[in-house]
C-alpha cells in the first residue's frame, strides 16, 4: 500500500531534481553526477506538510456539509406556516452558521502556518525558491486557499438565496391571507419592519384576529430569523474576502516562480540543441578531414607508383 501511494510517488519524485551545498555529506553522493540530498530528509518535511494539507481539506468537508445542512433547513423553512416551527429551524441555523465560522477561522489560520512553514523550508537544502519541493509546496497551498475561499462564497450565495426567497414566502403569505397580490412597496416595508398587522388590518376585521394571528407570528418569527441568520453570514464575508486577497497575491508569486522556471527551461533547451548542432558540425569536420587525408594519400600513391615504375622499365 505504501509503494502505492500518490504522495510518496510524488515525493520521489521531487528528490531526483533536490540538490544540497558541496561538501555536506550523503550517502547517494556521486563525485561526477553531484550530490542528492537524502530521501529521509526531504521526505520527513513533505510528509508533515502532507499531513497539514489533509486536516485543512478535513476542515473544508467539514464545512461542506454544514453548508448543506443549512440549504436542507432553508428549503425546510419555506414550507412552515407556525411561528414555533420557525423558531425552532431559526435555532438550528443560528447553531450551524457559528460552527462554520468556528470551522472556517481554524482553516484560515492553518493555511497561514502553511505560508509560514513554506518560507521556512527554503531554508533547507535543495528546497530554495523555485525548486521542485517549492512549487509543489506553494501550488498547493494556493489550491487550499482558492478551495476555502470558493466554499465561503457559497455561504454567500446562500444569504442571497435566503434574502430573495424571503421574499417571496412573504409575498405568498400576503396573498393567502388577504386575497390580494401585494404591490413591492408593501413587501419592501413588510420585510423591512416585520410588522405584518397593519397590512392585514382587513383580514382581521373579516375573519377575526385569531385566525390571522399564526400567519402574523409566523412573519415575525420568519422576520427575525432572516434577519439574524443574515447578519451571521455577513460575518463570514470577511473571511471570503481575506481568502480571496491571499490567492490573488500568491497566485502572482507562483505564477512568477512557474515563468522563472519555464524560462530556465527554455535556455536549458537552447544551450541542448545548440550542443547538438555543434556535436554534428563536429562530427562533419572529421568525415571531411578523414576524406581529405584519403585524398592526400590517394595522390601520394600516384606520385609514388609514377617514380618507381619508370625506375622499374629500365632495369
Amino acid at each position: 500500500m505504501g509503494r502505492n501511494n500518490p504522495k510518496r510517488k510524488k515525493i520521489r519524485e521531487m528528490e531526483d531534481s533536490f540538490e544540497i551545498p558541496r561538501g555536506q555529506p550523503s550517502r547517494d553522493q556521486d563525485i561526477e553526477m553531484g550530490v542528492q540530498v537524502s530521501a529521509n530528509s526531504a521526505e520527513q518535511g513533505l510528509e508533515s506538510f502532507f499531513k497539514q494539507v489533509q486536516d485543512i481539506e478535513k476542515q473544508i468537508v467539514k464545512l461542506s456539509k454544514l453548508l448543506k445542512k443549512l440549504q436542507d433547513a432553508n428549503e425546510e423553512s419555506k414550507a412552515v406556516t407556525k411561528a414555533s416551527v420557525m423558531k425552532a429551524i431559526k435555532q438550528r441555523m443560528e447553531k450551524d452558521i457559528d460552527e462554520v465560522g468556528k470551522i472556517a477561522r481554524i482553516a484560515k489560520s492553518k493555511i497561514e502556518e502553511l505560508d509560514k512553514d513554506n518560507l521556512q523550508s527554503r531554508q533547507k537544502p535543495g528546497c530554495g525558491k523555485g525548486s521542485g519541493v517549492d512549487r509543489s509546496r506553494t501550488s498547493t497551498t494556493v489550491a487550499l486557499k482558492k478551495k476555502l475561499k470558493d466554499k465561503m462564497s457559497e455561504f454567500q450565495t446562500l444569504r442571497e438565496n435566503i434574502q430573495q426567497e424571503y421574499r417571496e414566502v412573504v409575498e405568498r403569505r400576503v396573498f393567502t391571507v388577504t386575497g390580494n397580490r401585494p404591490d413591492e412597496e408593501t413587501i419592501d416595508l413588510l420585510i423591512e419592519t416585520g410588522n405584518s398587522e397593519q397590512i392585514f388590518q382587513k383580514a382581521i376585521q373579516e375573519q377575526g384576529r385569531g385566525q390571522v394571528l399564526d400567519t402574523l407570528a409566523e412573519i415575525q418569527e420568519r422576520h427575525d430569523a432572516v434577519r439574524e441568520i443574515e447578519r451571521r453570514l455577513l460575518e463570514l464575508q470577511q473571511i471570503f474576502l481575506d481568502m480571496s486577497v491571499m490567492v490573488e497575491a500568491q497566485g502572482d508569486l507562483l505564477n512568477n516562480i512557474e515563468s522563472q522556471v519555464s524560462s530556465a527551461v527554455d535556455h536549458v533547451q537552447s544551450g541542448t540543441t545548440a550542443l547538438q548542432k555543434a556535436k554534428r558540425l563536429q562530427k562533419n569536420s572529421r568525415k571531411w578531414m578523414c576524406m581529405a587525408i584519403i585524398l592526400l594519400l590517394i595522390i601520394v600513391a600516384i606520385i609514388v607508383v609514377a617514380v618507381i615504375k619508370p625506375w622499374a622499365s629500365n632495369k
